[in-house]
Formats: C-alpha cells, structure tokens, sequence
C-alpha cells in the first residue's frame, strides 16, 4: 500500500440544493452504501468534471431520488492511502481481493452476487468491501477509478462519450474543503 502521490483533488458531487447549502456549511458528506456501488462505500465525486456532476443530480432528479433543485458543490480532496485503479499494483491487489470474496461466498455454500450491468455493479462492490474490511491498518482512505460509459464519442471511436474519473471518499478527514460551484 502506498500514500497517492496525486496531491490534492478537485472533486464535484452532485446533489439537490439544499444538501449543496448544507455541505457548504460545514454538514459532513454522506458515505453511500449501496450495493452497487462501483469503487466499493463511499462519498462519490466526479473527479475535475462539474458538469458531470450536475448532470448526474439532474439525472437522479429524473429516476424519482428526492432532488427538487439539481445543484453541484466541489471539494478538496486529499486521496491519502489511495486504492488507484489507474494502476498495476491496485489492480493487482483488487485481483487478489476478488479470490477472498469468492472463497467467501463459496465458504458459505453461496455463489458471489453478479454484475447486474455496466451501472450497478454488485460484484465491485462486494469485492472491493471485502477488500478494504480484511486490509490491517491503515486502510485504503480513497479509491479512484476510470470508468469508459456512454456510446462512441463519434463514428468508429474507441473513446467513450460519457467516460469519467470516480472518486470514493472512505475516510471523510481526507476532504479538505467544499465550495461553490457557479455553472
């Protein structure tokens, strides 16, 4: 395991207005625990992207989550011990990860939950909880990944018009400030 060595974050979270005002003054970030959740329970950023992260509070808006008015709020992140799916060593670690899940699950005469599709990704997530549960101190704080989604950016593109950098926020003392977004 080793300390990112990314600096600080930018980081955007979509959200509904009034959390956004709420955040800005001083209210913690919510750990989402989902179950399909793709880098495992977090508090979710768009990592350098807020209009991503308002298009994401606007299209929770749309699926009926209790967003009157879309907003988006950034924050300052220090990624700290980072799970950095950018890289070998992390993914190797995650590799290494998937066989204690599965052995696991197996253990218990179950088989390991499936991906249900390319957003709700149970098996990600049950993986990666397995992971940062049976880690000894110090725990992974963040986790960033790179996520290709959306249809070609334009004929015959092998660039994806909707891929973007995630950012799971274990350890909330890793966010260092919030502020206002104008868009």
């Amino acid at each position: 395991m080793r300390r990112s060595g990314a600096g600080f974050l930018l980081g955007y979270h979509g959200c509904d207005a009034t959390v956004a005002e709420q955040l800005l003054e001083g209210v913690p970030f919510e750990i989402s625990r989902n179950p399909y959740d793709w880098l495992g329970w977090g508090a979710y950023f768009w990592e350098n992207d807020p209009e991503r992260g308002l298009d994401w509070a606007r299209l929770m808006q749309a699926r009926g989550a209790p967003i009157t008015t879309p907003a988006v709020v950034g924050a300052i992140i220090d990624p700290g011990l980072c799970l950095d799916l950018t890289t070998q060593a992390s993914l190797q670690v995650i590799r290494t990860a998937y066989d204690v899940a599965k052995q696991l699950t197996e253990g218990r005469g179950e088989t390991l939950i499936e991906n249900t599709d390319t957003f709700r990704r149970e098996r990600d997530c049950a993986v990666l909880n397995v992971l940062y549960e049976s880690l000894p101190e110090p725990k992974f704080q963040t986790a960033r990944g790179i996520f290709t989604e959306g249809g070609p950016l334009y004929e015959g593109a092998h660039m994806m018009s909707r891929t973007h950098v995630q950012i799971a926020v274990r350890d909330l003392s890793c966010i260092k400030g919030v502020f206002r977004v104008a868009l």
